[in-house]
């Protein structure tokens, strides 16, 4: 098995003291019921420049424009903290101290780009070592980095790996801040500059004020700092007993689903997403009732993580940096998702995600407060997000991932690390091609292998 060289690790500040930065910013229960879970880990490969003087200074120049990234998304260069209260609760909040993001520098002696992207299944064994903060726990965020960056030299590559701590982020703020690294790397030597000009136009919102007179800041969690290990550190972990493989809907199919879906249930509401989701659903449902005796009356769920930031009334900018979402169980027998058609699977997912309004969205928000809830990737948890025979579908195909030019070129594949990452994990990407849809699947060894021999599931995927 290949072996990633850990080279060196730096700690990264932001360039300038922000007198924003003194604050606290207080987490939301979006933010604290995924003090549980772990980091958000995503990755971008690139083939190496083919100017000399670029690749010398490569590790260099990405840290020099890290920090300057930092001086926008400066809570990252900070830590958790947490105050007790004489109640016996404990409030959790980002404390913008400027102590830094670190900076892994690490060589896979021996890998090349195409041992990454040739394979059918991912090699986990490489990928899983392209990040750090492997097993870590959000709310341990109060002693480690909430952003560790790690740059991997490849023989004839280059993958930058992000993790990032999600009680701090979602998504979208994720791709908000590659984005806005990637833009001050490929600027040149003038980081500073470009990093002020970003600040203007597209910076981040981290207020929080969208929430006054819905619930009070800080939330009060019900235990004190001694029962930590007991509320919120898992005494199990689930089998990583999963392979992965990536299926790339190229966008005439894509396309094709979607009519097909529509027509089916004589609409024109289900988008290209949800008409992919549950061409998935269906086909993996077939492969576990030949491989696992699923039976017919079993229930099967799948449950898609939706962006809140339209939903509220207001709605919350695009560039609100946090957590903005929210899980929505989709649930089906597997008798009617195997006869019913793939329209029906994907007017049921449309209406699901439709039934997502402001009101039941500040209701949630409301609701946790009073009883506060975390999620859970351990099987068996009354919390867990998933069971052996659901899905879950995150991420999304419009986080701008293939516009990550660092200065050197368009990556050439993404991926997401180990963290939380179980069997039923759908991952869904942009395509590299305008208009199509990259699937990251996770599945127990034999129900993958079988959809790649599913006639029906792979008409509609690039092979």
């Amino acid at each position: 098995m290949p072996q990633i060289r850990h080279i060196c690790t730096s700690i990264v500040c932001p360039t300038r003291h922000n007198n924003e930065s003194t604050h606290r910013i207080e987490l939301t229960p979006w933010d604290l019921r995924l003090l549980q879970l772990e980091h958000i880990q995503k990755g971008l490969l690139f083939h190496k420049s083919a100017d000399k003087e670029v690749n010398e200074n490569l590790i260099q120049h990405l840290k020099a424009s890290l920090s300057c990234t930092l001086n926008i998304f400066y809570p990252l260069a900070g830590r958790l903290s947490l105050v007790e209260n004489e109640d016996n609760t404990t409030c959790f909040y980002i404390n913008c101290n400027g102590v830094g993001a670190h900076f892994v520098h690490a060589a896979a002696d021996g890998v090349r780009v195409a041992d990454i992207l040739d394979p059918v299944y991912i090699p986990d064994e490489i990928v899983d070592n392209f990040f750090s903060m492997n097993l870590v726990r959000n709310y341990e965020g109060i002693s480690k980095p909430l952003l560790v960056a790690q740059v991997t030299e490849l023989v004839d590559g280059i993958f930058i790996g992000c993790s990032i701590n999600h009680a701090v982020m979602d998504g979208t703020s994720f791709w908000h801040f590659f984005n806005t690294w990637s833009e001050i790397s490929r600027s040149g030597s003038d980081h500073d500059k470009v990093a002020s000009q970003i600040s203007t136009s597209s910076t981040p919102v981290f207020g929080r004020q969208f929430l006054d007179g819905l619930i009070d800041l800080p939330v009060h969690i019900p235990f004190s700092q001694l029962q930590i290990p007991e509320k919120l550190v898992p005494h199990t972990t689930s089998s990583s007993n999963y392979i992965q493989r990536v299926f790339h809907f190229p966008k005439e199919k894509v396309a094709a689903l979607k009519a097909k879906a529509n027509a089916e249930m004589s609409t024109n509401s289900i988008s290209s997403l949800q008409a992919l989701m549950a061409h998935l659903w269906r086909a993996t449902t077939v492969t576990r009732s030949t491989k696992h005796d699923l039976t017919t009356d079993q229930e099967i769920t799948y449950r898609v993580v939706v962006g809140l930031r339209q939903r509220m009334d207001p709605p919350l900018p695009e560039q609100y940096s946090g957590n903005a979402l929210l899980g929505i169980p989709v649930k089906s027998t597997a008798a009617d998702l195997l006869h019913r058609g793939l329209g029906w699977a994907a007017l049921q997912l449309n209406k699901a995600i439709a039934s997502i309004t402001a009101e039941e969205t500040k209701k949630y928000l409301e609701d946790w407060v009073k009883s506060p809830t975390f999620l859970s990737n351990t099987r068996g948890d009354s919390a867990a997000i998933w069971s052996s025979n659901s899905l879950l579908t995150g991420s999304s195909p419009r986080f701008d991932v293939y516009g990550n030019d660092f200065g050197w070129g368009r990556p050439l594949a993404v991926r997401s690390g180990a963290a939380d990452k179980r069997s039923g994990m759908l991952t869904v990407f942009p395509g590299a091609e305008e208009g199509s849809v990259d699937f990251e699947v996770c599945l127990l060894p034999e129900i993958l292998q079988a959809m790649g021999d599913d006639a029906e599931f792979l008409e509609a995927v690039l092979t």
